[in-house]
C-alpha cells in the first residue's frame, strides 16, 4: 500500500500537464480542488448506487437541507453526490469532459458545492478545457486510488496537508502569499499544550480550538496531529476563519477530508473577515469561546476597509465589545486580532470545568513596541499585561518566513498562568536557534531545527528551557511592572521680552482700530525700550486701562500679547499664580520613569539637574508599556583594534587598485 508521501509525489506529477496555460506558483487552483473532488469519489464510490435510488425517490418530494441530511445518512458521510458520474464515467467521455464535470460537482451536497464554489473551480475547468489538458487532467486523476480502504483518512490528511504545504512554498517563493512554516507552527503548539498534560489526560476530554485567520488549516492541523500523538483519549475540535476564498475552501476541504468529528456536526470552517464579521454565539460557531487560540495574522496590513465597523464597535460597545483597549493605527491591524481572540476566552471556573484559555499568535515587532504612552498600541498593551494575561513572548531568528526577512515574535497569552508564572512575564530569545535551508525559499533562508525531520532538536530545546522559567542567556524573567512608565509631562517657564515698534503698532490697530487711544497712551506711558519682565509690563497696563475705565476682551489681550512680545531666554519668567509659571510650549519636553521608580520624591531636578526652573506637571501623566526585546538581550562587542581595521582597509585598496587595473586594460 502506497503511503502518503508515494501519493503526494505522483499527484505532484500530474502538475507536469499543466505546464503552459499555468505557471508553477498557480497549479493548486487545479491540484487541490481535483485532490479533493478524487477523494470524496472514492469515498462516496461504496454508497453510490444507494445514495442514487434515494435521490431518485425523495428529490421530488424534499430539497435543500432536509434532502441533504437525508442522503448525508444513507453516504455515511457528511455530505453526498446523487450525481450518475464519478471519474470512471467521466474519463468514457472526453468530447463532454467539461460540462460532465460541471455536472458532477453540482450533483454534490451543499457544502461541498460551497467549497467549489470558492475555489472558483469552473473557470478553471474552463481554462483546461481550451487549452486542451482537460480530459488528461481528470484521467491521470482517475487512476489514483485514494479509496479508504487503501489511504486512511489520517493518510489522507497527510497527504493533503503535504500538497498544500508544497504548492503554499512554491507560490511564496514567487508570489509572497502569507504561509506560517510548518516548524514554527510546531513550536506554537508545543508552547500552547505544554502546561495541560493533567487536563488533556482525563478521560473523555474535549477542547476547542480556533484559528480566526486560519488560510489553509495548517495551525489546526497540526494541532490535531499534536493531540492525537500525545493525547489520544481526548478530542479537539477545530474552528477557523479566513476571507480568503481559495485558502477558505482549502481549510474547509482539509476538515471534510479527514471527516473531522466537531459540536453539532456543523461547518466549522467559515467564509469572512474576523474583524468585520465576527462570528459570535448564535451566529455560526456553537458558542463564543474558546479553550485555545492560535493565529499568523498578516503583518503591517491597514484595516482601512474594516474601519468604520471596528470604531462603531469601540466606541458604542467599549469593553463589552472586542476593541475595548483601544485602536492601534490603521496601517496595522495586528493587535485587533489579538483583541478579537482575547475576546473569546474562556472564563476561568473550574468548579465548572471551565479551566481558562491559551493563545499562540505570531507577530512582527511592532505590536511590541509602537506608540507611545496613550496610544492606542500602547493601551492595548497596558490592558493585556495590567490583566497579567502576557505569560512570554519567544523571539524567532530572522529569515524564518516566505514573504518577509523581519524578525518575528510569538505570543503566548492566557487568563490562567501557573502560579510561580503569575505577576511575571518571561522573555525568550531564540533568535540564534535555527539551521541554514539548503535551498532558500522566497525570503526563507533558516529553519528551527525539528527532530522529526532528521534535524538538531531545536523546537525541543526552546520549550524545555522555556518551561524551566528560569533566568539564562536565552530566557529572562520579569516583573510584569517591568515593561510599564509613566510619561511625564517637564515644563519650562515662558520668558517674554516687550517692546513696542512703530511696525507692531501698525499691525495692532489694524485689526483693533477701536483701541487707538488706549495705544496711544500705553506706547506714552512705557516708551520703545525693550523691557525683560512681562509680569511688570502687564501689571502697569492693566492699571493704565482701569484708570481710563477701559475693558479689553480675552481675545484683544491675546492679539496684544502676541504682537509686542517676543520669547527670549534673557527675559524673566512669566507667572501663572502666585508660585506658578506659564509653560513655554516650545520648550515642552517629555520624560518615561519606569514604573517601579515612579514614587513620591521623584523630581524633575534629578531629571534634568542642569535646568533648575524645569518642573513636571503631573496633571498630564499617562501610563505607556512597551517590550523593548534588544534592550533585555544586548551585547556588548567591544570595537576592533585599530590596526585591524587598517588592515582591512588596506586589503580593500589592494583589491580596488587591482579591479581598476583590470578595467583600464
Amino acid at each position: 500500500m502506497a503511503n502518503h508521501q508515494e501519493h503526494s509525489n505522483f499527484i505532484w506529477q500530474i502538475a507536469d500537464l499543466l505546464r503552459g496555460p499555468y505557471r508553477p506558483p498557480q497549479y493548486e487552483r487545479v491540484m487541490l480542488p481535483m485532490t479533493v473532488l478524487r477523494r470524496f469519489d472514492c469515498v462516496l464510490q461504496s454508497t453510490k448506487e444507494s445514495v442514487l435510488a434515494k435521490y431518485e425517490t425523495y428529490h421530488e418530494r424534499f430539497d435543500g437541507e432536509a434532502l441533504d441530511a437525508m442522503l448525508n445518512k444513507i453516504s455515511g458521510q457528511q455530505f453526498h453526490n446523487h450525481s450518475p458520474l464519478n471519474f470512471e464515467k467521466l474519463r468514457g467521455a472526453p468530447n463532454s469532459i467539461a460540462k460532465d464535470l460541471v455536472s458532477y460537482i453540482n450533483g454534490f451536497s451543499a457544502n461541498v458545492r460551497r467549497i467549489f464554489e470558492y475555489f472558483e473551480f469552473e473557470k478553471e475547468i474552463e481554462k483546461m478545457d481550451e487549452a486542451n489538458i482537460l480530459y488528461l487532467v481528470v484521467t491521470r486523476f482517475s487512476i489514483v486510488d485514494l479509496h479508504p480502504g487503501h489511504v486512511s483518512n489520517i493518510e489522507m490528511g497527510l497527504l493533503f496537508e503535504n500538497l498544500i504545504r508544497r504548492f503554499n512554498e512554491l507560490a511564496n517563493e514567487t508570489a509572497g502569499d502569507h504561509f506560517t512554516p510548518r516548524e514554527v507552527i510546531r513550536l506554537m503548539i508545543d508552547l500552547l499544550f505544554m502546561h495541560d498534560d493533567a487536563l488533556l489526560t482525563k478521560p473523555g476530554t474535549v477542547r476547542r480550538m480556533l484559528d480566526p485567520t486560519c488560510g489553509t488549516g495548517g495551525m489546526l492541523a497540526e494541532a490535531q496531529r499534536y493531540i492525537k500523538d500525545h493525547h489520544p483519549q481526548a478530542k479537539l475540535y477545530a474552528y477557523g476563519q479566513d476571507y480568503n476564498k481559495r485558502a477558505f475552501a482549502t481549510a474547509a476541504s482539509d476538515m471534510l477530508i479527514k471527516e473531522v468529528s466537531h459540536n453539532g456536526m456543523g461547518e466549522n470552517i467559515k467564509y469572512g473577515d474576523s474583524l468585520s464579521n465576527d462570528l459570535k454565539d448564535g451566529d455560526q460557531f456553537p458558542n463564543a469561546t474558546f479553550d485555545y487560540l492560535i493565529a499568523n495574522p498578516p503583518f503591517g496590513v491597514d484595516w482601512k476597509k474594516q474601519q468604520k465597523e471596528i470604531i462603531r464597535e469601540h466606541e458604542k460597545l467599549g469593553f463589552a465589545g472586542r476593541f475595548g483597549a483601544g485602536l492601534p493605527r490603521v496601517n496595522d491591524g495586528a493587535l485587533l486580532f489579538l483583541q478579537h481572540m482575547i475576546s473569546k476566552f474562556e472564563p476561568v471556573d473550574e468548579a465548572n470545568q471551565r479551566y481558562g484559555s491559551r493563545l499562540a499568535v505570531v507577530f512582527s515587532g511592532s505590536p511590541l513596541f509602537t506608540g507611545g504612552a496613550g496610544s492606542g498600541e500602547s493601551n492595548i498593551r497596558k490592558w493585556i499585561i495590567e490583566n497579567d494575561w502576557l505569560e512570554a513572548v519567544v523571539a524567532l531568528p530572522e529569515q524564518m518566513f516566505y514573504n518577509t526577512g523581519i524578525g518575528t515574535y510569538i505570543w503566548i497569552v492566557t487568563n490562567r498562568k501557573k502560579p510561580w508564572r503569575q505577576g511575571k512575564i518571561q522573555l525568550f530569545d531564540a533568535r540564534e536557534t535555527y539551521v541554514p535551508m539548503r535551498r532558500s525559499l522566497g525570503n526563507k533562508r533558516r529553519k528551527i531545527g525539528d527532530k522529526n525531520e532528521g534535524e538538531p532538536d531545536q523546537i525541543g530545546s526552546i520549550v524545555r528551557e522555556y518551561e524551566r522559567f528560569q533566568t539564562s542567556t536565552v530566557s529572562k524573567i520579569f516583573d510584569k511592572e517591568d515593561f510599564g512608565y509613566t510619561r511625564v509631562t517637564v515644563e519650562r517657564p515662558l520668558r517674554l521680552r516687550y517692546q513696542m515698534t512703530y511696525d507692531d503698532k501698525a499691525r495692532f490697530l489694524d485689526a483693533c482700530p477701536w483701541l487707538l487711544d488706549d495705544i496711544q497712551e500705553i506706547d506714552k506711558k512705557l516708551g520703545r525700550e525693550p523691557q525683560f519682565d512681562w509680569n511688570a509690563v502687564e501689571e502697569s497696563i492693566r492699571r493704565l486701562l482701569k484708570n481710563r475705565g477701559s475693558k479689553w476682551k480675552a481675545t484683544e489681550w491675546k492679539l496684544f500679547r502676541d504682537v509686542f512680545t517676543t520669547k527670549d531666554p534673557a527675559a524673566e519668567a512669566v507667572r501663572k499664580g502666585k508660585n506658578e509659571f506659564e509653560p513655554d510650549a516650545d520648550l515642552r519636553d517629555f520624560e518615561n520613569i519606569p514604573l517601579k521608580q515612579d514614587i513620591d520624591g521623584y523630581f524633575a531636578r534629578e531629571v534634568y539637574p542642569h535646568v533648575p526652573d524645569a518642573w513636571m506637571d503631573r496633571t498630564k501623566d499617562k501610563v505607556g508599556y512597551e517590550i523593548n526585546f534588544n534592550r533585555y538581550f544586548f551585547k556588548y562587542e567591544p570595537p576592533k583594534e585599530l590596526s585591524v581595521i587598517d588592515d582591512k582597509l588596506k586589503k580593500a585598496e589592494e583589491q580596488i587598485l587591482k579591479l581598476l587595473k583590470e578595467v583600464v586594460r
